[in-house]
């Protein structure tokens, strides 16, 4: 399968001159006139909007965080590199003339295809209350060969190495996937009294302990052996990248992965796009092209962090069973004391279903009852934990009181 990025790229390269077309044809509607807005130049014209916007793209979209009321000001916000590593960054969300020093948060965001800006609404709403900072990964097929391999390990060392930037007193909110390496961190960080340690840990739709209650994302990862997902879906990057002959786990192919489960969804909401710009119904029409920018933004991984993490956490669920290494070393989540826990879990989540994120406090066998908290939420999916109206105003409750609690 070493071949079949090079076959992607061919794909969209025989693509690309009928979607510049499109993109030139739609800068001539604004100079139409009158004429632009009868039935058929419209339909036309959704036409080729449609089309030119069903397209991946490799390049991490804006955060486009917008200014926050803190307190009873409305303040800006500016992005921060805080520390730049090969395959990601720590990136800050600065905000000036704040009154009152505000709890630094860790977010500890997925590596599973998307870039950090998934968590666009997670960030903007701990904004509120929270000096925020996030794992800004990096896309694989830009990292030159010679800054090395990056696997699971080496996820467990970049959020241990950000924690230590932010310094003591601070916390960590991780979502889905890296809950596993993130608690992974906050056990050796225990265990070897780093003054760093976060002082509490949210840990938000994550698979623990997939075991619990296995999904049809948990079934597909056992389906195969690891071997399998190493033949089949491990390509190399082609030569005109920065990445040139990196081994990755393209994100087209996790994006086909996740769009196959809910095609009939996304085929519907295609169509809705299409009727609504054939009727002119603009501001309707953007909030669809808005979610599929982002959606169709992807992410290569290493090929190392995918097999790792699909043998480790899906496969062989190692930290549920006790037998997770970090470097060769046993992680111990009964070495967790002082960091607090709070586990969130969505009543529908069809990725990390109710009880794999859980599952988490049974592992924390060191900490007493009062810092452990659970939250169920009633009535969302997976995104709906991290991100819509029931997030900023059930589950983002539950988030800034444990912090508050702890800080």
């Amino acid at each position: 399968m070493k071949m079949l990025y090079s076959g992607y790229q061919a794909w969209n390269d025989m693509l690309a001159p009928a979607r510049f077309g499109a993109q030139i044809a739609l800068s001539f509607r604004d100079k139409m006139g009158p004429v632009a807005d009868w039935a058929m130049p419209r339909r036309m014209f959704a036409m080729m909007d449609v089309f030119q916007g069903a397209k991946l793209t490799h390049r991490r979209p804006a955060y486009a965080i917008r200014p926050v009321e803190t307190g009873n000001a409305l303040v800006p916000v500016r992005e921060e590199v805080a520390l730049d590593m090969p395959f990601g960054n720590l990136l800050h969300f600065a905000k000036d003339d704040v009154e009152t020093a505000q709890p630094k948060v860790l977010v500890v965001a997925p590596m599973s295809g998307h870039f950090a800006t998934l968590l666009r609404n997670t960030v903007q709403t701990l904004l509120r209350d929270h000096d925020v900072y996030i794992t800004d990964w990096k896309n694989a097929r830009d990292v030159p060969l010679s800054a090395g391999r990056f696997g699971f390990d080496d996820y467990v060392d970049y959020i241990m190495t950000f924690m230590q930037e932010l310094g003591p007193g601070s916390h960590l909110v991780s979502v889905c996937q890296p809950c596993v390496p993130a608690m992974a961190a906050v056990s050796i960080m225990s265990e070897d009294k780093d003054p760093a340690t976060p002082r509490s840990m949210t840990l938000m739709g994550g698979p623990i302990d997939t075991r619990a209650a296995p999904t049809v994302v948990n079934e597909l990862a056992n389906e195969q052996t690891l071997e399998w997902f190493e033949d089949n879906l491990i390509s190399m990057v082609p030569m005109r990248y920065a990445g040139r002959g990196r081994r990755v786990y393209p994100g087209f192919l996790q994006l086909s992965a996740f769009m196959s489960m809910n095609m009939d969804r996304h085929g519907a909401a295609h169509r809705e796009l299409y009727q609504l710009l054939a009727d002119g119904k603009q501001v309707e029409a953007d909030r669809i092209k808005t979610f599929y920018e982002e959606y169709f933004a992807v992410l290569d991984m290493t090929a190392e962090f995918y097999l790792e993490t699909v043998d480790k956490v899906f496969q062989r669920t190692l930290l549920a069973k006790g037998e997770l290494t970090y470097r060769g070393r046993k992680v111990n989540p009964g070495a967790i004391r002082n960091t607090a826990l709070l586990t969130v879990e969505g009543e529908k989540d069809d990725v990390c279903a109710v009880g794999q994120t859980a599952a988490a406090h049974a592992l924390c066998t060191g900490l007493r009852p009062h810092l452990k908290r659970h939250h169920l939420q009633p009535g969302v999916g997976h995104y709906g934990v991290f991100s819509g109206s029931k997030w900023e105003k059930q589950v983002y409750p539950q988030v800034r009181n444990m912090i508050l609690a702890m800080n």
